[in-house]
């Protein structure tokens, strides 16, 4: 029996082999596999490679496995290019390949090397139909997968796990969970007609974009932790901030082009992380040192400041609910402000030395700027976006 369902022979086994391999969601993990290598620093290209290959191989098997199950098993899929005997000798071979892979950074690397790499299989195999039926694992999988290949690829150049890595690990992990659950989106109405728990099946497409979003928000202020912690180099936040104005765009789009965006944003966030890792431009910089103004440092960064609050309200046109919203905070921020200061919570240094009724003026300006910024994003934002009110 041959391994292609639509033509014969050894062309047409290898098409539908080779049609096994979606470069979409093939690249990630190996590009991941070397970016863990470059941040490791000094790598070795075999081992990376062989690390890549295991990579391919575990991704290889969840695409055969998932096109198996849900065309000749569930009938969810209208075609499939391979018969029932081609994926089981594809799910074969892919096996062994990974299991070669695997062996060889256990004998060369060591056996922690193996055990890391390991776990990206069973993701592979497993997702259908054991993952891919739950909320969770079927979110999950594919953003653990990425998560472990970059910590694979760090492992076997250094037989470690840093900080570092761990961390950007934890990044990829949070960010495409949001990028999974808007792909997952897209087969909302058939998930629902055969009841299979997505996310967005079991919490209704509103609040699962919503959760996707904060997801996608929290791997970007993790970028930001991180580089302000000390992890990650300077220059990283630049990679956050270009994501950040892709998910700024999907965010009212729909369910196809909102993940054709993020995934193509994912690559974008991927090189620029690689290139901030690789050449770190930034390190040895100093922080832009505004204390030659003395005592009206602080009263210029809150003229900045302010500054882009009063552009956003105006862009939004929300001067009336800035100013009820400040005044109605004012009263509790003031003796908040007051307290603390008068029980030695914090000192403020740079400024003018001017108090009004008992607190520094610049504490005034603070408890107004604040909240107009606020403000000013929020209604900014949904002037420029349109919230996504799906049908349930």
């Amino acid at each position: 029996m041959a391994i292609a369902r639509h033509e014969r022979g050894v062309r047409a086994d290898l098409q539908a082999l080779l049609s096994q391999i979606h470069p979409v969601f093939m690249l990630p993990p190996l590009a991941a596999s070397w970016f863990g290598a470059v941040v490791a620093g000094e790598f070795a290209i075999t081992v990376g490679a062989v690390h890549m290959a295991a990579m391919f191989f575990a991704v290889y098997t969840a695409h055969v496995k998932d096109g198996y199950i849900d065309f000749h098993h569930r009938g969810e899929d209208d075609d499939h290019p391979m018969t029932i005997r081609g994926c089981r000798l594809a799910l074969v071979g892919a096996a062994v390949g990974f299991a070669l892979c695997t062996l060889t950074l256990g004998v060369v690397v060591g056996t922690g090397a193996a055990l890391i790499t390991l776990p990206t299989w069973f993701i592979g195999y497993l997702h259908a139909p054991q993952l891919d039926t739950n909320p969770v694992t079927t979110t999950l999988g594919y953003p653990t997968g990425i998560a472990l290949a970059i910590l694979g690829g760090f492992y076997v150049q250094t037989t470690a796990i840093s900080a570092e890595i761990a961390g950007f690990g934890a990044v990829f992990l949070v960010t495409l969970a949001g990028v999974k659950i808007i792909d997952d989106e897209q087969d909302y109405d058939y998930d629902k007609s055969i009841d299979k728990q997505t996310v967005s099946v079991f919490l209704g497409r509103r609040r699962a974009r919503a959760l996707a979003t904060t997801l996608l928000w929290v791997g970007m202020i993790g970028v930001l932790w991180g580089t302000l912690g000390g992890l990650f180099p300077p220059s990283t936040p630049a990679a956050a901030l270009a994501f950040g104005s892709i998910v700024i765009v999907a965010r009212p789009a729909t369910p196809t082009i909102a993940t054709m965006l993020l995934i193509r944003g994912a690559y974008v966030f991927l090189a620029l992380l690689l290139v901030a890792v690789w050449f770190r431009p930034l390190s040895g910089a100093m922080l832009p040192d505004i204390t030659f103004l003395g005592e009206y440092t602080y009263l210029a960064t809150e003229v900045l400041f302010g500054t882009v609050a009063l552009g956003l309200i105006a862009y939004a046109d929300a001067f009336r609910s800035a100013t009820r919203t400040i005044v109605a905070l004012y009263p509790l921020a003031y003796v908040w402000d007051w307290y603390t200061l008068e029980v030695g919570v914090f000192d403020i240094t740079m400024r003018t030395g001017y108090d009004l009724v008992g607190i520094p003026i610049e504490e005034h300006i603070f408890m107004i700027v604040v909240p107009a910024l606020v403000i000013g994003l929020h209604e900014a934002l949904q002037t420029a976006t349109t919230e996504v009110e799906p049908a349930e």
